[in-house]
């Protein structure tokens, strides 16, 4: 019976981390997926402004067209690094949630085994206690 709840354990935990590494994939291609698509949208943005500011260069000096660039630039660098962050601190809470939650599930399961054990070891007790009578 120890054997046996043993390896439920090691079942359990084994299940336990697949999930996690499960989850930890889902949350990743997500994650990618949506700095895949604000990169697209950033991509558009910028293509969008350079037409514009190309537009404008005739009239224009060369140095105020440079710092709009580098303006520009900044901008989505900043928007980016501000976007990765925030998916990263999600992405986290994420994880933390769902290490809880699985965590809760596996205490749960590990206590009905543990109880089932006892039962069983209770009854294998007094099943030897009544062959002893017996006997």
């Amino acid at each position: 019976h120890e054997r046996e709840h043993d390896r439920e354990i090691s079942e359990l935990i084994a299940k336990h981390e697949e999930e996690m590494e499960t989850l930890r994939a889902e949350l990743n291609k997500e994650q990618q997926h949506l700095l895949d698509e604000l990169r697209q949208q950033m991509t558009a943005t910028h293509k969008a402004e350079i037409e514009q500011a190309q537009l404008q260069s005739q009239t224009l000096h060369s140095l105020e067209l440079e710092a709009l660039r580098l303006s520009l630039n900044n901008m989505h660098t900043s928007q980016l690094e501000l976007t990765q962050s925030n998916l990263t601190k999600e992405k986290e809470t994420a994880l933390v949630e769902l290490r809880e939650m699985l965590n809760d599930k596996r205490a749960q399961e590990v206590a009905i085994l543990q109880s089932r054990h006892q039962m069983e070891w209770e009854k294998n007790k007094q099943q030897c206690l009544k062959e002893k009578e017996d006997l």
